[in-house]
Formats: structure tokens, sequence, C-alpha cells
């Protein structure tokens, strides 16, 4: 008798370009003021990397905010990727709880989501916990979300896996979308986000594609 199976586990647990969308939760001022748990250029770095995979690979995308005439609209960094999407602005602390994000997802027709927000024990850990209530398979992205403190960051992911949440960080997010480089219509613009976001790994891909482009000496 074979073992029951496990949907975090197979080649069906992982996320592709059709099977997922993208939820940018209150990347704002006022939550970055708080931020504590990271710095706040890493954040933003990594946020604005993850959004600009999400449009490479066309997954579907909802940037919304809290209170914005309060706590700041969405940052520009961000709001560039997506200049002709205007933010859902919420008074629900728990973005779930708002029809209009639920009703979003629902006409996407997709069941994995993947979140980041600002602050990750409350903006993430709240909605995340309550969509997995409602049968959806939720993704977080640790890395382009923070908290208050490294301890409420840290403890918020500890609470949303033992919920049933799936954490991973935005290079992965990236390379799971991109998963064959036979793939070559996504292979320049993913190099691009490498090169602009992801530090030295970009660096030494600039330096090995300028020696392969050098002629040897004679």
């Amino acid at each position: 008798m074979s073992p029951p199976h496990n949907p975090k586990t197979g080649l069906d647990a992982l996320l592709t370009p059709d099977n997922c969308v993208l939820i940018l939760i209150d990347h704002q001022p006022f939550q970055f003021a708080g931020l504590r748990s990271h710095d706040t250029q890493t954040i933003i770095n990594n946020v604005v990397g993850l959004a600009r995979a999400a449009k490479l690979f066309k997954v579907p995308t909802l940037l919304t905010t809290v209170l914005e005439e309060r706590g700041g609209y969405i940052i520009k960094q961000l709001q560039d990727v997506f200049p002709e999407q205007k933010p859902i602005n919420r008074t629900f602390i728990n973005t779930w709880e708002d029809a209009r994000v639920v009703e979003w997802v629902k006409k996407t027709g997709k069941k994995k989501i993947v979140m980041a927000a600002l602050w990750t024990e409350i903006c993430l850990a709240f909605p995340v916990i309550h969509a997995l209530g409602d049968g959806y398979e939720v993704y977080i992205v640790t890395d382009s979300s923070g908290g208050v403190s490294v301890e409420a960051h840290e403890v918020a992911i500890q609470r949303m896996v033992q919920a049933g949440a799936v954490p991973l960080t935005t290079g992965v997010f990236a390379s799971e979308l991109q998963r064959d480089w036979a793939r070559t219509a996504t292979v320049e613009g993913l190099a691009e986000l490498i090169i602009d976001h992801m530090g030295s790994v970009g660096t030494s891909y600039v330096w090995e594609q300028q020696l392969l482009n050098t002629p040897p000496p004679k």
C-alpha cells in the first residue's frame, strides 16, 4: 500500500507561471519606518525583484495598502513595476477579510498564493492563516517581508509554517518559475534580475560574461 500523497511534495508542489498569483501587502512608508528585522534597503531590493520576477513570468500580481492616506502610498520603486495598477487600499488589517482581494484571487482560478508583506507578524500572518483555512496553498516570501523585530519576524514564520504555509525566498521564486534554462523566452529577463537584485551573484555573472566576451590574449 502506497503512502498517502503529501501535497507539499512532488512536481505539482512547485510553483509555475501558470499555477500561482502574487499578493504584495503594505510596503508603505509607515511600515518601513517600524521595520527592525531587516535593513530597509534589503527589503526594498528584494520586494522589487520579486515583483519584477512576477511580471517577467506573467504571474498575476496584486498590490494592496492599508490606510494609505495615513501610512503613505506604496513605495515608488514597487509601484513603478506595475504603473498601471492602483493598489487596493484597505481598512482591514487582515487583507483576506477584504472581499475585493478574495474576489480577485477567485477570478484568477489559481489555488497557490504567494504573499509578502510588512509587517510579517501581522499583515502577512493574518491573511496567510486565513487563506489557508479557506483551502488555498500559501507560500510566504520571507526575505521580501519584515517585522518590528527579529523575534517578531521569526516567530511569525514559525506560526505560519505550523499552519501549513510554505516559506521561500525571492531568488527561489524566480528560479522556480524559470525551472529550465531551455525556456529561453525569459532567460534574458531573469539575467537582468540577477544582475540588479542578487548582489554578488549578479556581480559574478557580469564578470563571467565579460570574460566570455573578451578575446583570448595573443
